[in-house]
């Protein structure tokens, strides 16, 4: 059963050493959204009490050795993937999609852009799956203006897996032009198939490329990323809009 709307939800923000978009994330939950946001030392061993679990962008542990792979191990990540095998949801932006990659939450890895080069630029990513926690709110199809702010952005999957996605429709998000149109020249890092972010198989874990925490409130003049937190609130009250 969803919350009443006046109980406040709680949403633990993983804080690694590195993540630099925690507080963006907790500012979205708190300010904008209006609910409890909590932010959880990666050494904490629990998630107690939490309605869902944003891992954010950043460079955790310095991305040494690849992007994810050391903050795979903290111990936060098992009760993690305990709440998520309970049917919890797990939001994962930029360092956090990375890091759901290599902790097996999610298929498929994140490789290096194919330019070699840091990018941080607005992109436009088609929505692909809006029967999602997190896109319900969209319409299929929505174009979104999205920002980007990474180095190994380049998502890869074997063609079985690759396969696999497609046809469970688990590539919730797509690299396209303001058009809708996945060219290869509207793909800012040369993910295969234009992914831009996936879901697992059950539906409650999702990864994003780009950060929707930097344009979810009018000052930037971009509200798209409001629509993921928005869809995301919404299925944990288990209503169709958070008005009161």
């Amino acid at each position: 059963m969803g919350k009443k709307r006046h109980d406040p939800l709680n949403i633990g923000i993983i804080v690694f050493p590195g993540s630099n978009c925690d507080r963006d994330c907790a500012h979205v939950v708190s300010e904008v959204m209006g609910h409890a946001a909590h932010l959880i030392w990666h050494q904490e061993r629990t998630v107690q009490g939490m309605d869902a679990i944003i891992l954010p962008g950043g460079f955790s542990y310095g991305d040494y050795l690849r992007t994810g792979s050391i903050a795979r191990f903290s111990p936060i990540m098992e009760a993690i993937l305990e709440f998520s095998n309970q049917g919890g949801l797990v939001l994962g932006i930029c360092n956090g999609f990375q890091i759901l990659l290599e902790a097996g939450f999610l298929p498929g890895a994140m490789l290096r852009n194919t330019d070699l080069s840091f990018i941080c630029e607005d992109t436009y990513v088609r929505v692909e799956n809006a029967a999602t926690p997190f896109t319900h709110t969209c319409k299929p199809g929505q174009i979104l203006k999205l920002p980007i702010a990474h180095a190994e952005g380049n998502y890869y999957a074997d063609p079985v897996t690759l396969s696999a996605l497609q046809a469970t429709a688990q590539i919730v998000f797509r690299y396209c032009d303001k058009d809708g149109h996945a060219t290869t020249t509207s793909n800012p890092n040369g993910s295969i198939d234009n992914i831009a972010g996936i879901r697992n198989a059950q539906g409650n874990v999702l990864g994003i490329m780009p950060h929707p925490e930097r344009c979810a409130e009018e000052i930037f003049r971009n509200q798209n990323g409001h629509l993921i937190f928005e869809s995301m609130l919404i299925s944990l009250l288990g209503k169709t809009s958070l008005a009161v």
